[in-house]
């Protein structure tokens, strides 16, 4: 393993995905633990994706008192239902949340009827659960959660919005497999917005594949802005990079 850091962000580069997401989850293990020891629960954020695989499967395998910890997660396609196989909530559920069996999970739903009611919803549940640690990814175009470039704000008034999904997005999501073709991907989804996600106390950003490696070396080593919002993540007091071989190739 190989640390290196830029500014704030800490960034620790591992042979292979598999041990970049086991020492990810035993990292937010430790810190969920410290958590509910301090005060005997924890809020935490949740992402999703391809790069999230190994992450998952690892921390489902950590000794957490799944019992005291309550879970929310990034974005959700617009419009869709839980039962569509690319949908994040059903990606959730079968991947680790059925399993680990929280306290409680908050579902951002996409499907529902009135969309800004439901941005509204999640963001009160956001505003009354304090996130004490949020698992994130970086996009192939540096967005994080549903905020590309187009749409990323760094001072967006709300914590949930409608979002535009841009080119370079839709298409990691069709080469991801979710999707049969092109105009399958959705054109809309709802967010999580950055200012969210840089609210949380600790932030986990996990970010395998060669294909990530230029926005990674963009998140790195770009100017400051939303035209890759991910190098936002370099003024967190507390986050974590962990990239594997591949998506650190452009940083030697």
């Amino acid at each position: 393993m190989k640390e290196i850091s830029k500014e704030k962000l800490n960034v620790k580069i591992f042979a292979n995905k598999d041990e970049m997401g086991n020492a990810a989850a035993i990292s937010v293990a430790k810190k969920l633990n410290a958590a509910v020891s301090e005060k005997g629960f924890v809020n935490l954020i949740l992402a999703t994706g391809a790069s999230q695989f190994q992450f998952l499967e690892h921390l489902q395998n950590q000794a957490i008192e799944w019992e005291k910890i309550t879970v929310f997660h990034l974005d959700e396609y617009k419009d869709m239902p839980v039962t569509h196989p690319a949908s994040f909530r059903k990606y959730l559920k079968e991947r680790i949340l059925n399993k680990v069996q929280p306290k409680q999970v908050h579902y951002l739903n996409g499907d529902a009827v009135d969309a800004e009611a439901e941005v509204l919803r999640y963001e009160n549940l956001l505003k009354s659960h304090p996130i004490d640690i949020a698992c994130i990814g970086i996009g192939e175009n540096g967005h994080i959660a549903f905020n590309d470039p187009p749409v990323a704000d760094f001072n967006d008034p709300k914590l949930v919005k409608v979002v535009e999904l841009d080119e370079a997005c839709r298409k990691q999501q069709l080469g991801e497999g979710w999707f049969s073709t092109f105009d399958d991907v959705p054109t809309h989804a709802l967010s999580l917005t950055i200012p969210a996600i840089m609210g949380c106390k600790a932030i986990s950003c996990v970010v395998p594949d060669e294909r990530k490696a230029e926005a990674v070396f963009n998140t790195l080593n770009a100017e400051i802005s939303t035209a890759c919002p991910a190098t936002i993540l370099r003024t967190h007091p507390d986050c974590v990079l962990y990239l594997d071989e591949g998506s650190a190739s452009k940083l030697k």
